[in-house]
C-alpha cells in the first residue's frame, strides 16, 4: 500500500511510471530505484522513441520519463505524439545538459517537466509525483525562455474558442502553480472535474501542458509567475 512523504498509509493507487531512455543501463538503474518506492510502479521500459510512443498507447501511463537524444525517433517527437493520443499523460524530459532550444521545445511538445540525468534518485521521484499531481514546477530561466515562445506566438484567447468563466478561474489557480487536487479544494470541486476543466482549457487555448497553460495565465495577467 502506498506511503506518502509524511509516513501515512494511503489507498491510492501507485503512480504508473514508463521509462523511455535507449541506455539500458539507465533505464535498470530507475527501475530498481522506483521499485523501491511504494507509491510509484514503473509498468514498462522502451529503448527508443517509436518503441516509447508504441508502449505509451498501449499501457496508458501516468507519467512518461522520457530520454530527449534516441535513435529511431528522438524524445521531442515522441513527447509530441504522446501527448496527441494521451493528452492526460504527463511526461519529463530527461538529458544530459540543458540546451535552450531542446528546453524550449520539449515543454512546447507537451513535457510538464525537464530533467538532468545526473538528478538525484529522489530528485527524479519528486518530478515524477509532481507530474501526476499535475503541479508546475519550472526553474526561473526555464519559464522566461517558454514564456518568450508562447509571447512570440502571440496566442490568444479570442483566436479560438472563449474560456467560460469557471475555466478562467481555473486556469488563474493553474497559473499560480496548484495541482488539480488543490484546485478543486479552492473551488469546491472534484479533482476529477479539475482535471477535465484543465483538458477543456489545453484544447480551447491550442495549448499542449498544463505548464503552458500556467505561463499563458502569467502572460495575460491572469496570475503571477508560478513558483518553483
Amino acid at each position: 500500500m502506498p506511503v506518502t512523504a509524511e509516513g501515512s498509509v494511503t489507498d491510492s493507487p501507485p503512480i504508473r511510471v514508463l521509462l523511455v531512455d535507449d541506455h539500458a543501463v539507465v533505464r535498470m538503474g530507475l527501475k530498481v530505484f522506483f521499485d523501491l518506492q511504494d507509491d510509484i510502479e514503473v509498468v514498462g521500459e522502451a529503448g527508443d522513441g517509436s518503441e516509447g510512443v508504441a508502449l505509451a498507447r498501449r499501457l496508458r501511463p501516468d507519467v512518461v520519463l522520457m530520454d530527449l537524444l534516441m535513435p529511431n525517433m528522438d524524445g521531442l517527437t515522441a513527447i509530441a505524439r504522446i501527448k496527441s493520443e494521451l493528452p492526460e499523460t504527463e511526461i519529463v524530459a530527461v538529458t544530459s545538459f540543458i540546451e535552450e532550444e531542446k528546453v524550449t521545445a520539449a515543454l512546447e511538445a507537451g513535457a510538464s517537466g525537464y530533467l538532468l540525468k545526473d538528478a538525484e534518485a529522489e530528485e527524479v521521484a519528486g518530478a515524477v509525483r509532481a507530474a501526476y499531481a499535475g503541479e508546475v514546477h519550472l526553474d526561473p530561466a526555464v519559464a522566461r525562455l517558454l514564456a518568450q515562445r508562447l509571447r512570440a506566438k502571440k496566442t490568444e484567447p479570442d483566436a479560438a474558442e472563449p474560456l467560460t468563466d469557471r475555466e478562467k478561474d481555473v486556469l488563474r489557480l493553474l497559473g499560480q502553480g496548484m495541482s488539480n487536487k488543490e484546485i478543486g479544494t479552492a473551488l469546491f470541486i472534484t479533482e476529477r472535474t479539475a482535471r477535465t476543466y484543465v483538458s477543456n482549457i489545453l484544447g480551447k487555448l491550442g495549448l499542449a501542458s498544463r505548464t503552458q497553460a500556467a505561463l499563458w495565465a502569467v502572460e495575460h495577467k491572469l496570475a503571477d509567475a508560478p513558483g518553483r
